[in-house]
């Protein structure tokens, strides 16, 4: 007979199934190894209890056939010391009783043992047992598994989830969710693109400012941001930032959208149309606080700064200022676009010419136009 031992370096690249053989006695070795290694299986072989153990920590075999009776440590020993291990606790253990086979079998349930042979042995049924008992042994590993595909995969939506709460600081909901089901590095990586900057500003707000009680300020700020911010989502932007009364907002980073120029004019329109009611309840109240929208389309460089875990999506660019100098030439309720936002919507917007203006910051004047109409 030919037996393999675990560590041997003859022992096969490809994994047969592997039964190691327990017992004491050199012909019962011999007779059950051969038929095995016949049937085509890795045969290991062990002459007692803890030579067995020593091999089984080496390398889990997908079956073992254990004697009860040996020197020293018994087969009952030897299964309760593998049931008690979680890595070799389903191994399958056929135990080999001889002399009393009623009263070992039931000592051998007890020590969880899942199958017994009584001596002499059955050449057919050794072999049956055998093949029952590794393909339930399949069917364990085959669980195992699935379990840990699933464990990996609870534990992705986990870092998921984590990731998702992280980028909802600075990003909307929605886009929170589309970039990290992209490749969240490569999506919040700075890079050269066209955005629509939108910046919103209030009017008579450093009045208000200086006499009015910090809780009263508060109010205010979050009743404007609300509207903002509800407008912008509903069209596809991104809030970059928000500076006091000031806010800046982008389209088409980091979620590109079909029309950014379009869906900014739209998001303008329904800022300043929710914004309405705001404005005439705190004239009501004696405070003057219009507002007023500045939008302006280029190339820029968009994408997370910051520093540790400190990160906003930000966007630089002579586009950004031109947003915030038309912001601030804009009067209560005003829209003001730079050429390039009205040109790609002419068919679907309503704008005057203002001329050219000469805006603080770039060397030429540029064309201004008043937004008074955008369609759906």
């Amino acid at each position: 007979m030919t037996t393999i031992s675990m560590t041997d370096s003859r022992a096969p690249e490809k994994a047969r199934e592997t039964i190691l053989i327990v017992d004491d006695e050199p012909d019962n070795l011999m007779f059950m190894g051969e038929l095995l290694s016949a049937a085509g299986y890795l045969v290991v072989v062990a002459r007692d209890g803890p030579e067995a153990m020593a091999l089984v920590d080496k390398r889990r075999p997908n079956l073992v056939l254990l004697d009860v009776v040996m020197p020293g440590m018994d087969g009952y020993a030897v299964c309760r010391h593998w049931r008690a291990h979680p890595e070799t606790r389903l191994m399958p253990v056929i135990l080999v009783t001889g002399t009393r086979p009623g009263e070992e079998r039931v000592q051998g349930l007890d020590a969880g043992a899942d199958d017994f042979l009584t001596k002499p042995v059955d050449q057919a049924e050794l072999l049956a047992r055998v093949r029952s008992l590794l393909r339930i042994d399949a069917l364990h590993q085959e669980v195992e598994s699935w379990a840990l595909e699933l464990e990996s995969r609870v534990d992705l939506q986990v870092r998921q989830l984590e990731r998702l709460n992280q980028l909802k600081n600075f990003l909307p909901a929605h886009i929170a969710e589309v970039v990290l089901g992209e490749q969240e590095e490569q999506s919040l990586a700075p890079q050269r693109r066209w955005v629509v900057s939108c910046a919103v500003d209030l009017r008579g707000f450093t009045a208000f400012a200086q006499s009015a009680e910090p809780e009263d300020l508060i109010d205010v700020l979050k009743a404007y941001y609300a509207v903002v911010g509800t407008a912008v989502a509903a069209h596809g932007g991104t809030v970059e930032r928000y500076a006091g009364d000031g806010m800046m907002v982008l389209f088409n980073a980091p979620l590109e959208l079909e029309e950014p120029e379009l869906a900014a004019l739209r998001a303008a329109r329904d800022i300043q149309r929710a914004y309405q009611p705001l404005f005439e309840d705190w004239r009501a109240q004696g405070q003057e606080l219009g507002l007023g929208i500045g939008l302006a389309s280029g190339y820029a460089t968009a994408g997370a700064v910051g520093f540790a875990d400190n990160w906003q999506y930000s966007a630089i660019g002579t586009v950004t200022n031109l947003a915030a100098r038309l912001c601030a030439l804009a009067t209560h309720g005003q829209v003001l676009a730079s050429a390039k936002v009205i040109l790609p919507c002419q068919d679907r917007c309503v704008a005057e010419s203002l001329g050219d203006k000469a805006v603080k910051g770039l060397r030429n004047p540029v064309p201004v136009y008043s937004v008074t109409g955008v369609r759906d």
